[in-house]
This record gives C-alpha cells, structure tokens and sequence, in this order.
C-alpha cells in the first residue's frame, strides 16, 4: 500500500513557521497585512474568504476583509484594488473568485500590484514562473503547496524522474508544469485530447491530477511505486450516508491508486489544506521583501 502524504501535518508545519516569523517581524515593528476582497453573496466564496481571513489572524497578520454587493461596478472595484495597492500596511491582496458576470475578473487581476498579487495571477508573476526566476515570483497557493508535498515525498532533486501534469490550467496545471522543470523533471503536460492518455500517465514517476472530474485517473494509469498529487476536490453522491447525502473525492481513483503507488496524497486531506497555508507563506514573503528582509524558506 502507497505511503500517505499528509497535507493537514504538512500545512500545520507551514502555518507555524508562519507564525514564528511573523512574531519575529513584530518585534521590528512590522506587520504582515493581507486584504481579501469578495464580491456578492456566493456561499461557497464565503467559505473560503471567511477561511482566509481567520486564517490571517491566527498568523498574527494585519487581516482585512472588503465585502461588496454583487452589483458593484467594476470601477468601484478596481478603485478599491488601487487603495489596496497604495496602502504600505497591506502586503497582500487577493481578489476572490469568481466574480459576478458584469466584472472583467482578468482586468481586475493584472490590476493588483505584481508584488502583492499572493495569489500569483499577474501576468509578471505569471511570466517569472514561466523563466524560472522562483525567488522573486509568486507561485499560485495550490500547485505551490502540491510541489511542497512532493518535495517532501521525494527530495528536492527530481532530477532524472518523468513528471505527467493531467491538466493544463492557467491555475494549477501550467504553474506546476513549471515548478517541476525548474526542479529538472522530465514534464508532459496531458489534457482531454492526449492520446492514449493512460498510457502517457503510467510514464510518470510523478503523476499530478488537476482536471476537476471525479475519479477520472484510475489505479492502472498509475506507474507502480510513482508518486501520485491529486490536487482535485470534487462532490459526489454518497448513498450509503444516506439520502441526498455526499462526499469528497479526488481526480484519482483512491482506493485503486493506493494499490499501485508508492506514494499518493488522500482527497480530503492532502492538497487541500495546503492552499489557505501557502496563502499566508505568499503574505509573510511579501511583507519581507517590502522592508527588505529575506523571506524564510519553507
């Protein structure tokens, strides 16, 4: 049976090295800041943002949260991101997605300062990560914290080892593409028109799933002793709970993955937890570049 990866262990350890430093940084008189801006009444969204900012106070961070009606207008909008990007307490912003129809979500996104933007969806963030210049960029929280899990599976050094991304994502997919080739992976970036797409993802040493469709990798695309990172969250009918009840599963076939695998991260458990605490990690660099410190390695 697959060794576990636990993400809830491993997001635990980065959100206390986040505190540690914060304190730390308190003691020179700075304060992490990270707004957070949702736009209308998505539960979903709520969840996630109300997450975030708890989250943010715990780490002991300036917390800001900005909550508008869903019939802001877009100017109103980039108006308070500008605020936001002049304000020198706030270190991070997030604009949380998605936003309501009438609102250019990318325009509102290239408009967050570059070396605020956590989330790392700036097209120069974007752009860094592409060329390789990881100590000056932000990596997007999720496929940041799925290469944290596999480091720390596998080591630091993938050198050598074939790496296959299901997915193509501007989110998850691509930003993980790029991670692996800067630790010197072999990447194929697979999608719905691979072909023979099985066969591409038994080549992996190094399986990532990120196509947001339940249980779409079954056990035997998986390379006996590979490393499999399921980075999908998806809800499902679950029956045997009982009626109109549901449950949480990965891209994965779990059950018949963890059979094969050396290695495999659980849905819940595993990416998951890691995407709120790469968020506050993002925060803490940021405020230390903003004052000149060098930001602590996780």
């Amino acid at each position: 049976m697959a060794e576990l990866i636990d993400g809830k262990a491993a997001a635990a350890k980065v959100v206390e090295k986040v505190k540690t430093e914060t304190a730390a940084l308190a003691e020179e008189g700075i304060t992490p800041g990270l707004a957070v801006v949702i736009v209308g009444d998505d539960p979903a969204s709520q969840v996630y943002v109300a997450s975030k900012s708890k989250r943010a106070k715990e780490c002991g961070f300036h917390s800001v949260q900005h909550t508008l009606p869903a019939e802001t207008a877009e100017t109103e909008l980039l108006a308070l991101v500008e605020a936001l990007n002049a304000d020198p307490a706030i270190h991070g912003i997030l604009v949380q997605l998605p936003l309501p129809g009438h609102i250019d979500s990318a325009r509102v996104i290239q408009t967050i300062a570059p070396e605020k933007d956590v989330d790392g969806f700036h097209f120069i963030n974007v752009g860094k990560l592409g060329t390789g210049a990881l100590e000056s960029t932000f990596v997007p929280c999720t496929p940041a914290g799925a290469m944290l899990l596999l480091k720390r599976a596998r080591g630091t050094d993938l050198s050598g080892l074939n790496a296959v991304v299901i997915g193509r994502s501007n989110i998850v997919g691509k930003p993980m593409a790029n991670l692996l080739l800067a630790a010197n992976a072999t990447v194929t970036i697979a999608h719905s028109r691979t072909k023979d797409l099985p066969a591409v993802a038994r080549s992996a040493d190094i399986l990532v799933a990120a196509v947001g469709r339940p249980q779409m990798v079954r056990g035997d695309w998986v390379k006996e002793g590979g490393t499999v990172i399921d980075v999908g969250i998806n809800r499902i009918p679950a029956p045997e709970k009982g009626e109109g009840k549901t449950r949480l599963v990965g891209d994965v076939a779990f059950d018949e993955a963890e059979k094969v695998a050396g290695a495999i991260t659980p849905v819940p458990g595993g990416v998951g937890p890691m995407t709120i605490a790469m968020l506050m990690a993002n925060t803490l660099v940021s405020a230390c570049r903003a004052n000149g410190r060098v930001p602590p390695s996780l």
